[in-house]
This record gives C-alpha cells, sequence and structure tokens, in this order.
C-alpha cells in the first residue's frame, strides 16, 4: 500500500532523515519506534504532505504523492492523527465529525447548503465506532483528554482513510486509557479494513498492537519486521531497547 524509496530531508546541513527505505502491506498495523530526535515525526510530515523530500519517493497505492500537498493526500486516502490533539474545542463533538464529512466531500465550498441536517447518520455511526456514544452534544473542549484523543480518531475517519497516520497515540495517557485505545485501534482497524502505520513510545503498546516494527536512529532505518524479531536484534537492544528489555 505505500512504498517508500531512499527517502532523504537536510535542515541547514542536519539530516533528519537519511535515506529511508520502507514498505508497508494493506492491513498491516506497523509501529515506527526510536529514541527522541530520531526523525519519525519529521518522517510522518513527508508521508503526508506538510514536508517535501529533498530526495526519494513516496508512493501510495502505486500514486507518486512525493510532492503533493496535505489536502491532496488525504483525499488520496491517508489520513493523520497528531500527537497533540487536534480538534475544534468549542464545537460539539457532533459538529467535529459533522465538519470532518463536510469538508472531505467539498460541500463547504456551497455556501448556501445548511449543514445542520448533513450527514448526521454517518457521524452517529462513526461516534458509536469509537466509544462516544451518548457524548454528541458535549463540547469537545470539555472532554476528558483520553475522550478527545477518540474524537480525533473519529475525525481522521470521516475522509474514509485507506491508510490511518497515529502520531504517538497515547503520548499523555494514562494507563487505563493506553489500554483503552489500543482496543480502539484494533476495533476500528477490523471494523474498516484500515491500514496503520503509526510511531509511539510505549513499547508494551508497540508490541501489544503491531505485527510489522520498524526503528529509526538518527533518521536511519535499523531494523525493520516482524516485532520479536527486531525486539532481539542486538543493535536495536544497543541503540534503543536496553538490556531490561532484552531481559523481558
Amino acid at each position: 500500500m505505500l512504498k517508500i524509496r531512499n527517502v532523504t530531508k537536510n535542515y541547514d546541513g542536519f539530516v533528519a532523515v537519511s535515506d529511508v527505505s520502507l514498505d508497508v502491506a494493506k492491513n498491516d498495523i506497523h509501529a515506527i519506534i526510536g529514541p527522541n530526535g530520531a526523525g519519525k515525526t519529521t518522517f510522518f510530515n513527508l508521508i503526508s504532505g506538510f514536508l517535501s523530500a529533498d530526495h526519494g519517493t513516496i508512493h501510495f497505492l502505486d500514486r507518486d504523492i512525493t510532492r503533493l500537498r496535505p489536502h491532496s493526500i488525504v483525499r488520496l486516502g491517508i489520513a493523520r492523527s497528531f500527537q497533540r490533539v487536534n480538534v475544534f474545542p468549542r464545537k460539539t463533538v457532533f459538529e467535529n465529525v459533522q465538519v470532518a464529512y463536510i469538508a472531505s466531500r467539498k460541500l463547504h465550498r456551497n455556501i448556501f447548503l445548511p449543514s445542520t441536517g448533513l450527514f448526521r447518520d454517518e457521524a452517529a455511526e462513526l461516534l458509536n465506532l469509537v466509544g462516544l456514544e451518548g457524548e454528541e452534544h458535549a463540547r469537545a473542549g470539555d472532554l476528558a483528554y483520553g475522550k478527545q484523543k477518540q474524537l480525533e480518531f473519529a475525525v481522521s475517519l470521516a475522509s474514509d482513510p485507506k491508510l490511518l497516520l497515529l502520531d504517538e497515540p497515547t503520548a499523555g495517557m494514562s494507563t487505563s486509557e493506553t489500554k483503552a485505545t489500543m482496543e480502539l485501534i484494533k476495533r476500528i482497524t477490523a471494523a474498516r479494513e484500515l491500514t496503520v502505520l503509526f510511531t509511539e513510545h510505549d513499547m508494551e503498546f508497540v508490541f501489544g498492537i503491531a505485527n510489522q516494527l520498524s526503528v529509526l536512529h538518527h533518521g536511519v532505518v535499523i531494523a525493520s519486521g516482524e516485532p520479536e524479531t527486531v525486539r532481539s536484534d542486538p543493535e536495536v537492544v544497543r541503540v534503543y531497547l536496553g538490556k531490561s528489555d532484552e531481559a523481558a
């Protein structure tokens, strides 16, 4: 589904991502891990069009998306969530999802079209899927952090993506919220037949959900494959997981 070849990104001489090649197959849940500063967020920004690669190519479903803008990439079937919650805090839960539907269908350009009744059933179905049924009228900014992340997932799904990019989906969450998010992602991917590429620091979460794993270090992929194989790789243990994880 996603084919990345020799992608490089420099910042005034600093190489944030260096000659990265990666394949993500349909229906994979593929994790990207690495120390702080490894280049994970830059890598996601390159895939989603927020940054342009200096070298290399990115293909999604056999189409070259290397130079496309973010809105064009979304319309091709890639949605993304961010480290910080990205919702409209003053709008209701329902309105956040409804706005996402309207924008993804380009109906926001029709200023004479009443929006009140648009996508009510679709929004309700999505909110039920992510566990926010009964919260439709709550203001998004008043939700607990974990529920705001659930809402962000619903907003992402409104564009009907084939590939979902999640940038540290459990950042700032409690243990119980992290477990709930793991189950939510499993439920969403099964219900929507989604492919997921995500970054994460919580190794229990990574090994509990990913079926493929790649490790970035100083912008370079040092290992990639099935999680248990990568976990035992001596270089991965040395630069990231450490002796305690090796023993585990």
